[in-house]
């Protein structure tokens, strides 16, 4: 069974943190751009960086829509890539349900904006090589992703 980064003897060759804001939709995305950015600047294969930029936006639409504040963390490993997104809302009642594409729970005014329809964790889930939500009511969320090095297409 995979165990993810915390699982791994691998010493990470880089981390940074990024805050994310509650209802800040003027900001948001901006932790997703830096993290493609970086990623392609290190000169990572372009399918691992639309991959991980992908995953890295979708999470953190999540917290800003969904959150009361959170945390985005990108590390790097010699073999692999890893997000971690943790946030202080709510949490997500029922895991699996959330995880079906076309299920949302987003309000009439994000939906009005263009979000809201239901593709986030699925999008989450197809472009990331392992994947772990744990969360429930009350407890807010984690999401931790990784994308495998080794694993280019």
């Amino acid at each position: 069974m995979y165990e993810g980064s915390e699982g791994c003897h691998n010493s990470p060759l880089f981390s940074r943190a990024y805050f994310i804001k509650a209802r800040d939709f003027q900001s948001a995305g901006k932790a997703s751009i830096h993290i493609k950015g970086l990623l392609k600047e290190l000169g990572y294969a372009q399918s691992i960086v639309r991959k991980t930029a992908i995953c890295a936006y979708e999470a953190e639409m999540n917290v800003v829509m969904y959150g009361s504040d959170g945390q985005l963390t990108l590390t790097i490993y010699p073999t692999f890539i890893c997000l971690k997104i943790k946030d202080h809302g709510p949490g997500i009642e029922d895991v699996e349900l959330a995880m079906q594409e076309g299920y949302s729970t987003a309000p009439p005014e994000y939906r009005e904006m263009g979000f809201g329809a239901g593709m986030g964790l699925p999008n989450m889930k197809k472009n990331s090589d392992w994947m772990e939500i744990i969360s429930g009511p009350d407890q807010g969320t984690l999401v931790h992703m990784d994308f495998f090095l080794d694993n280019i297409p």
